[in-house]
């Protein structure tokens, strides 16, 4: 057994056994019930809260207005130094990563920070990645 402080944990192993128990010093219970709530809270939340899926017709509409000029209407680029998203390899990056390159631009790449919602580049983003052969 190792010894606990007010509020902090400690695990309690049986020789041989690989039962673990755990007990809170000090206030464990209150903290408990806090925990319970907090959980039941954003259980509710995730039970009523819509799932957002990207939208890749929104995307493809958004793409054509924005982003065909110099990538493509197929994702060949017709701008140099644009890169071809019909080879996905730009594509192979996180969402949150390609999020970010988008808001903040990179070379002749203006920064869609304040032009387009985060809803609106992730639906570019998932229009995007139907373009790769």
């Amino acid at each position: 057994m190792m010894p606990s402080g007010p509020g902090r944990l400690w695990i309690a192993r049986s020789r041989g056994q690989e039962n673990t128990k755990m007990r809170a010093a000090g206030g464990g219970s209150a903290r408990r019930g806090l925990g319970l709530a907090a959980l039941a809270g954003f259980m509710t939340f995730v039970t009523i809260a819509p799932a957002l899926a990207a939208d890749v017709i929104k995307g493809s509409q958004i793409y054509a207005r924005h982003c065909a000029a110099c990538h493509g209407p197929n994702g060949i680029s017709v701008m140099p130094g644009a890169p071809h998203l019909a080879r996905g390899e730009r594509l192979m990056q996180s969402d949150l990563s390609l999020l970010a390159s988008f808001k903040a631009g990179k070379n002749a790449m203006p920064a869609y920070v304040g032009i387009l919602t985060d809803r609106e580049i992730l639906d570019v983003i998932a229009y995007s990645r139907t373009l790769r052969r």
